[in-house]
Parts: structure tokens; sequence; C-alpha cells
């Protein structure tokens, strides 16, 4: 317990210290936020001028995609807030700058994960939670689930970053496949998953895992079962233990980069 709540204490000490540095600049700051947010709105404003026409997507209506979106956009803005680093690692491990986290006693992986913070991720979190809360007007119980389902969402999109940000381990420069990769997955998590054929479903919950970050959140908060929801803490767990297993498994082949680093 003494090291989970040390370990608690460290990540806490990072994410004031993220925010303190982020608002030396506050206009700067508020102003990233809130092209974040309106980003995520002119994206929700087309799919309600879109039910504006059509009633169902595949047996979607409104509040689902909206709901959606929400998950998307606030689990996402919760992973990148926590850790910034995260779609930078393969940069980071092809031009040697691990040799800072590797020389410090705290775990290499969390500790370059949650030493920056994304200055526009508080923007996607704000928007999901507008969104969920003044659209759906969700019960209690979905508010709950909503914020369990942020969580699952920010580890599971966190993991897969780390996995293939770490290609670069093995590849040498590979910060452009990674970045395709990511932006595949977040393409696909915005759309529902019953309007793809069963090979691109297949990929959504197994190669690019959308599906769990996105459809089985909504279908959670439409109908919950536990079974499926046991499913999905299962699921984000054993990728956050695969991340972690694919990016030890790199270290070892990691090249130092000699090189002599001050932090900014």
């Amino acid at each position: 317990m003494r090291r989970i709540a040390a370990f608690g204490r460290f990540v806490w000490g990072y994410v004031a210290a993220n925010f303190q540095g982020a608002l030396e600049y506050r206009l700067s700051f508020a102003s990233q936020v809130f092209a974040m947010l309106l980003n995520d709105i002119m994206w929700l404003v087309f799919w309600i001028a879109y039910f504006g026409k059509f009633q169902l997507v595949a047996g979607w209506g409104r509040d689902d995609i909206v709901m959606l979106w929400a998950v998307v956009a606030a689990g996402f803005g919760l992973g990148t807030t926590l850790c910034g680093n995260v779609f930078r690692l393969a940069g980071m491990i092809m031009r040697g700058e691990l040799d800072f986290y590797l020389a410090l006693p705290k775990p290499v992986l969390s500790h370059a994960l949650i030493s920056r913070m994304s200055l526009t991720a508080p923007g996607d979190i704000a928007f999901g939670l507008i969104a969920f809360g003044l659209i759906v007007r969700p019960s209690a119980v979905q508010w709950l689930l909503f914020l369990v389902f942020m969580l699952t969402t920010a580890l599971i999109l966190v993991s897969f970053g780390v996995i293939t940000q770490s290609l670069a381990f093995w590849l040498g420069n590979a910060e452009g496949l990674a970045q395709q990769l990511t932006n595949a997955m977040i393409s696909f998590s915005t759309y529902p998953t019953v309007i793809f054929n069963s090979a691109v479903k297949w990929a959504l919950f197994t190669v690019i895992p959308a599906g769990f970050i996105a459809y089985v959140p909504v279908q959670l908060l439409r109908e919950f079962s536990w079974p499926l929801f046991g499913g999905l803490l299962a699921f984000a767990v054993g990728a956050v233990a695969l991340a972690g297993a694919v990016f030890r498994a790199g270290l070892r082949r990691y090249e130092s980069g000699n090189l002599v680093l001050m932090r900014e």
C-alpha cells in the first residue's frame, strides 16, 4: 500500500506541476482548450444536423451518437492530460531521449508518459462532460458509468499508443506508422461499429480496438450487462499489461543517445 500511495503522490505531483506550467501562459492555455472544445462541438453540430433529416443510423439515434462522441472525447482528453507524452514516445526512443528517465529511480514508462500534458486535452474532457450532461440528460447511474468509461477509454487509448509507439524499438523511425495507427483508431471510434462489415468489426475488436473505447461503452449505457461490463474491464487491464510488456521488451533493445538533456 505504501508503494501505491507513493506512486499516487508522484503522479499527482507531476499533474499539478504540468497544470502550473500551463497556467504560466493562461491566455494561450485557455485559447487552446477553447479551440479544442469548439472543434468537438462542430462535429457534434454535423451529427445533430444529420439527425434533423434522418432518425437513425443502423439503429443508433441522436443520443447514442452523442454518447459515443462524449465517451471517446472525454477518455482521450483524460488519457492525454495525464500521459501527454504517449504519442511522442517513438520520437523519444529514436532520438535517445529516454536516457533522462533511465537515470532516475521511478518506473521509466510511467515517468516518461506523465512528464508532459497535452494543452488541448482539457477541452476534450469539457466537451465530453457538457455534451453528455446537456444533450443525453443521464441518470445518476449513467453518470457513474460514464466516469468509469472515461477511465477505461483512457487506459485503452494510452496502452494502444504505448504499443504502437514502441515499434520504434524495432523499426527505428516509426513515428509515421504509429501516428497513422492512432489516427485510424480515433477515426473508427467516432462512428457506430454496427455500420461496418464483419471483417472490419473483427479488426475493431482486436488489432485496432476502437470497439472497446466506443461501441461497448455506448452499448452499456443503453442497456447495462454485467458480463459485457466485466469484459470491458478485463480488456482494459489486459491492454495495460500488454503495453507494459511490449515496452519492457523493447527497452532491452534501446540504444542510448548519449545526450546531455535539459528538461523543459
